[in-house]
């Protein structure tokens, strides 16, 4: 088969590289390509399925924006898809004296990246949210949640698909190859499509 695109991998990133592909460019024939018999079979389907409001990140660099601007887009993606989460929150819990500076440092870097909710609480209301969690104060960010990503990939996977997309289970790439072609259009005469090989 010959397609214009192929993105080798149908992790979560693959798929939602494709299914973003697929969107812009609807004219563009598009495969993805994976090993194993079915997507997000390895690190997408086993990992802490947390989503991270953006608190650590270096304010004004591109992980804290990618990282707020994220978790309002996942949040979206799943309530308009219908894939369940919880909304749980995260308690950043000081339990000695020195490092309640650092959590007010980390407090007000979240600020900085417009993490929605945050705010730091005592001991008393650290109870009240967590009975078995003693501290002195926490940082509350009510903002992170939880999901299953296997289950987003697969809803990026079926996205990409109904949008016209091809996907191939059982197709180990082993080999890639520039193959030289002669094309008016670019500036050497040449153009280099990519021949990908598989096992079979």
């Amino acid at each position: 088969s010959s397609f214009d695109v192929a993105v080798v991998g149908a992790g979560i990133v693959g798929l939602a590289a494709a299914r973003e592909l697929i969107q812009r460019h609807p004219s563009l024939a598009l495969a993805v390509l994976e090993k194993e018999q079915e997507p997000a079979h390895h690190q997408s389907g086993h990992n802490s399925g947390v989503i991270h409001s953006g608190i650590y990140y270096t304010p004004g660099s591109l992980k804290a924006k990618l990282c707020v601007q994220g978790a309002a887009l996942c949040y979206k993606y799943c309530d308009q898809k219908g894939i369940p989460y919880r909304q749980c929150g995260k308690l950043i819990v000081a339990v000695e004296q020195d490092e309640i500076p650092r959590l007010k440092a980390l407090y007000e870097r979240g600020l900085q990246n417009n993490v929605p909710g945050l705010k730091l609480i005592g001991a008393k209301e650290i109870q009240e949210k967590e009975p078995f969690c003693r501290g002195l104060m926490a940082l509350d960010s009510p903002y992170t949640g939880i999901v299953d990503y296997k289950q987003v990939a697969q809803s990026y996977a079926r996205d990409f698909q109904e949008a016209g997309g091809t996907i191939l289970t059982d197709f180990e790439v082993t080999n890639v190859e520039m193959a030289k072609e002669s094309s008016p259009e670019s500036e050497d005469g040449l153009k280099y499509p990519v021949i990908v090989r598989n096992k079979k």
